[in-house]
């Protein structure tokens, strides 16, 4: 058996098989044994998000998670290089917490909607309308952002860490995402306006989920387990079994046996869990995040193999150590 077969053998065993067709496993088990060649031949290591591509995922990621448990692995990693498979400000973050190893994205135009709601100077005036008010920022958000915060937080410890702010606070900013914020103020009982101030921001993956759909599958399965990202509105939130993080949802499938699953949140966490387990039902409730898309093989490549100035995260020096103080509080609210 020759190396490409050994790679094409990997990628049937870890599930792929499930999502792609034999002549497509065979043109990406070429990619991704290249991409695996290169990384040692550049000690780079490649972060992937719960969102990507699952050939990405199962085929060069080195390490997989949501943005928390990527926040914890980027740290120290022991490599020259991180190519980071997610979007800007994903990346943004690996390089706050490793300022002395270059961070590559494989396309710059990886953006993010609810990062992008939310500028720096509108902080700026956020504190100044509330002073001495601490700020409670989502990680999906700029370094400059997480630069002026307090506190990050990610969508499996933002109830846990509100709520120990609240502890020595009768008010706290939350920033950006307006329906999390919603979804937090009603899990802790405080008035948005009052206790909560919040901003307009959104992801436009998870703000367009339709409710009434939930509904009707739920006269199919009636014993269906239905699992929303926290970022979706109320009135998606109200209709599932259960609101938290992509990684919370793959705990609650791999522990769970329901007659079907439903995942309300982006395409790639749904793929991901088709390739883990297979002998589960799993009912298509998702959407595509475009940015998340972006990212490929053949990107990576090229990443890898070139290591353009275009695609490397460079932060001033000033930006990566205040928001590397707010990521580090974060670590600390969680323990």
């Amino acid at each position: 058996m020759n190396e490409i077969q050994r790679e094409i053998l990997n990628l049937k065993e870890k599930g792929l098989t499930r999502i792609c067709s034999a002549d497509d496993i065979n043109e990406i088990a070429a990619l991704t044994l290249e991409i695996n060649r290169l990384k040692k031949e550049k000690n780079a290591v490649i972060a992937a998000h719960l969102y990507q591509r699952a050939e990405v995922i199962l085929g060069v990621a080195d390490f997989v998670g949501d943005s928390y448990k990527l926040a914890k692995e980027c740290i120290g990693v022991n490599s020259d290089i991180i190519i980071f498979c997610g979007v800007n400000f994903m990346a943004e973050t690996a390089k706050i917490l490793n300022p002395e190893k270059r961070v590559f994205i494989p396309d710059k135009n990886a953006g993010c909607s609810l990062s992008e709601s939310m500028r720096a100077d509108d902080l700026i005036k956020l504190k100044e309308k509330y002073p001495g008010v601490p700020v409670v920022t989502y990680i999906n958000t700029s370094a400059d952002i997480k630069a002026l915060s307090d506190v990050v937080v990610t969508s499996s410890n933002a109830e846990k860490i509100l709520a120990r702010v609240f502890e020595k606070n009768k008010r706290v900013i939350f920033i950006p995402d307006k329906y999390m914020g919603r979804n937090l103020a009603k899990r802790l009982n405080k008035e948005i306006g009052v206790e909560l101030i919040i901003w307009n921001g959104s992801c436009i993956v998870h703000e367009n989920f339709d409710s009434s759909i939930i509904l009707e599958y739920r006269k199919k399965y009636p014993d269906m387990l239905v699992m929303a990202h926290s970022e979706c509105p109320s009135e998606i939130i109200k209709n599932v079994d259960f609101m938290g993080s992509t990684s919370d949802m793959l705990f609650q499938i791999e522990h769970t046996n329901a007659s079907a699953y439903m995942l309300v949140t982006e395409c790639g966490l749904g793929e991901l869990a088709m390739t883990k387990y297979p002998e589960k039902n799993f009912i298509a409730m998702c959407r595509l995040c475009p940015y998340m898309k972006m990212i490929n093989l053949e990107n990576i490549k090229d990443t890898l193999f070139n290591l353009p100035a275009d695609k490397e995260i460079i932060l001033e020096e000033n930006v990566i150590i205040k928001a590397k103080k707010s990521i580090e509080m974060m670590f600390e609210f969680s323990k």
